[in-house]
């Protein structure tokens, strides 16, 4: 029962019945049916939602949703070896600290008129991450690597001004999902083989399906499995002797120890902020950026904002401000803009660029250096466990990808049995890609220790002799 004085609804204005009264005599009606008496009879639903008895206090809510929370068994639980897209590296606790500000704590790039710092902020973070990629221009960062991919190559079609688009074949499928969704049906994706053997881009492949009408060749570095592309110039070459722009997607923490995708050719780069001192999130830690050279061709195709410095009115002065603002689809363009684009993550870039600000030039190259030793240890030591071995023979950063189709065992049965030991497995890629049954890719960080390394050896060890003898 509602108490007098206090409203019947504590989320939701205005409901104490003399106030909903007052409201409803001055609009006229008799009661809140009304305000909807244009929807059709047949949808309307004549019985109570089938909903659980609301909880009688705040305090129950949260104990009921904290009692569900602890049923989750998290990477703060277990030893994680899980990667394919969001990765496990350790976050300074600065990152924390100026992301919680309150000037800066929203998705938003935010206006002139609530700017506390969050236009330099951003400006800041452009301009590291310009100079991680070694490229001019980077964007208030997009929703997650899915979606700047997919923006990247409809800008890179409407450079080359044609609709055909080579992708590889090893992408993630739920990236090339999203970036099918996203393109169509304006453009059309067609995929590029992988060769079984390096699993890398298949160059023959990629010749024979290059042709006037393709305005985009993208390939991913590393490529989804793990390894570097060991082609990418010989990509971007063919690319641009087709006519075609070259769009390359990066994990930008690979780029303290590896030449930036510039460098091999690449017009367009894309990838996602993630990995620079931001938390798994459930999904919410995924932030995507585009880069180009600051070429006008490149710079009016962008749908997102840019932050750069400009003059004001008193000599001498300077502030942090919108970059072709017209371009937009929440400029003066509406409707006429090249590409719609909606809430942005904003504060993952205020992040990134508090991680890179941190860890400068040699910190980058060490945490780079460092997963390297990490993940060459644990390939090598894995793969020579009986039964298991790499599935490709090309050079890796952080993912590798082990074949256990010598051990008599399932991925799925494996995974289970390390779950059981508090150790989340690898990425069971049976079920996506039919050529890798059998196969799980791993992924190994900087903060993965010998210790946890050697844990996973031994509870894999233990696991595949498990009614092997």
């Amino acid at each position: 029962m509602p108490v007098k004085g206090f409203q019947r609804h504590p989320y939701i204005p205005n409901s104490v019945p003399a106030v909903e009264t007052e409201m409803l005599r001055e609009l006229g009606l008799r009661s809140l049916e009304e305000l909807h008496e244009e929807v059709p009879d047949e949808i309307v639903l004549k019985r109570p939602m089938a909903l659980p008895e609301a909880f009688g206090s705040e305090y129950e809510l949260r104990r009921h949703v904290e009692g569900l929370l602890r049923r989750n068994r998290s990477c703060a639980d277990n030893l994680c070896f899980l990667g394919a897209g969001c990765y496990q590296h350790y976050v300074p606790a600065i990152c924390d600290e100026i992301n919680g500000k309150g000037e800066f704590l929203t998705a938003y790039g935010g206006e002139s008129y609530n700017d506390f710092g969050r236009f330099q902020a951003l400006f800041e973070f452009e301009s590291l991450m310009a100079e991680l990629v070694d490229m001019e221009v980077v964007n208030v960062p997009t929703m997650d690597y899915a979606q700047a991919a997919a923006t990247a190559i409809r800008m890179g079609c409407r450079v080359a001004g044609r609709r055909g688009v080579l992708v590889p074949a090893s992408m993630d499928r739920e990236k090339l999902a999203v970036i099918r969704n996203y393109c169509t049906p304006d453009l059309e994706l067609r995929e590029v083989a992988f060769d079984k053997t390096t699993g890398c881009m298949d160059l023959a492949d990629l010749r024979a399906k290059l042709s006037g009408d393709t305005g985009v060749v993208y390939l991913e570095n590393p490529v989804y499995f793990g390894m570097f592309e060991r082609n990418a110039r010989e990509i971007a070459e063919a690319a641009h002797s087709a006519g075609a722009q070259c769009v390359v997607g990066v994990d930008p923490i690979t780029l303290g120890v590896v030449a930036p995708p510039r460098a091999y050719g690449a017009d367009i780069v894309c990838g996602d902020v993630q990995p620079l001192g931001i938390h798994m999130n459930y999904g919410g830690g995924q932030s995507g950026f585009m880069a180009t050279m600051d070429d006008p061709k490149y710079v009016l195709e962008f749908p997102s904002r840019l932050f750069g410095i400009c003059c004001t009115e008193t000599p001498g002065e300077y502030a942090f401000a919108d970059v072709a603002y017209d371009r937009t689809s929440f400029g003066h363009l509406r409707d006429q803009a090249k590409e719609y684009v909606g809430t942005q993550t904003a504060l993952w870039g205020i992040t990134a660029g508090v991680y890179l600000a941190t860890m400068g030039p040699e910190g980058m190259r060490q945490v780079g250096e460092t997963i390297l030793q990490n993940a060459q240890y644990a390939a090598q030591k894995l793969a020579a466990l009986p039964g298991v071995s790499l599935r490709f023979d090309t050079p890796f950063f952080e993912e590798f990808v082990l074949d256990f189709g010598g051990t008599g065992k399932t991925v799925a049965e494996i995974n289970r049995a390390l779950l059981a030991r508090g150790i989340f497995g690898g990425l069971d890629l049976s079920n996506v890609f039919p050529a890798l049954n059998g196969c799980a890719m791993y992924c190994v960080t900087e903060v993965h220790t010998k210790e946890d390394i050697d844990t996973l050896i031994h509870a894999l060890r233990e696991i595949l002799q498990e009614g092997a003898e």
